[in-house]
């Protein structure tokens, strides 16, 4: 059993639990930074993504069709010639999945978001992947020779009405998810409230990723979730640990 599957054990056993922790209060938040609303929506709370209903044309939530270059998927094929005889996976090793995956992905697991009139900060519980959205100050406005790649980028928000609009870039090249994309990749997502037929509150986010050195096009697509029950808390997920926990015991089975 690697890692991971330890990992989803151990949640399996905690969700057993009836009874759990109550979920932080929300936030009250002031308006913003220019062109937002006179009191923006605040989509601070614990989330679930809504199934999409086991549409065949896409797999975790990207376009099995989409428009790859050439040279794009000769990469892709290599990497995976390269790691899957093996079954090997960054999550196998604790590492996240990284944009748009997290967004897209995230296994089932549940989705936390903090919000502040400055900073909207997510928390995946898969890996506990943290993104920050910076949507005014010094944080938002760095420099680009003051930044480096990395797998969840650099964003920065901000309010168009009651429409949050995050761009993401920064990026580091990835051909480990499914949304494959270059070190030039962009994404912009805009994130909107409504409300299910039960008023239940539901959080949608439409994504864009531009990519010219990856794909021919834009690629579009769109993820909802629905706010998660009162009782929900977000769960330690610690992938190291068990590593750790065979090291002790290796350790002990050598001095005896």
């Amino acid at each position: 059993m690697n890692r991971t599957d330890h990992h989803i054990r151990r949640r399996l056993t905690y969700r057993s639990l009836k009874h759990f922790g109550v979920t932080a209060a929300l936030l009250c938040l002031a308006a913003s930074g220019a062109g937002a609303a006179d009191s923006p929506p605040d989509f601070t709370g614990i989330w679930r993504g809504m199934r999409s209903n086991g549409n065949p044309d896409y797999v975790r939530g990207w376009p099995k069709d989409a428009p790859l270059r050439e040279d794009a998927k000769r990469q892709r094929a290599a990497y995976h010639a390269l790691v899957d005889p093996k079954g090997e996976t960054p999550g196998g090793w604790c590492v996240g999945t990284g944009m748009p995956g997290s967004l897209l992905e995230s296994g089932g697991y549940p989705m936390e978001i903090i919000q502040k009139p400055d900073q909207i900060t997510v928390i995946y519980e898969a890996h506990t992947e943290v993104r920050r959205i910076y949507i005014s100050g010094p944080k938002a406005h760095i420099a680009d020779e003051d930044l480096f790649a990395t797998r969840n980028g650099h964003s920065v928000g901000h309010w168009e009405g009651d429409t949050l609009v995050v761009q993401t870039d920064h990026l580091k090249t990835q051909l480990d998810q499914t949304a494959i994309h270059s070190a030039n990749a962009v994404i912009t997502t805009r994130y909107h409230l409504g409300k299910t037929e039960e008023g239940k509150r539901i959080l949608t986010a439409k994504l864009t990723m531009t990519d010219p050195d990856f794909y021919t096009e834009p690629v579009t697509v769109t993820k909802t979730w629905v706010e998660a029950d009162p009782e929900t808390r977000m769960m330690l997920y610690e992938c190291t640990e068990p590593a750790w926990d065979e090291h002790l015991d290796a350790l002990r089975a050598a001095a005896d």
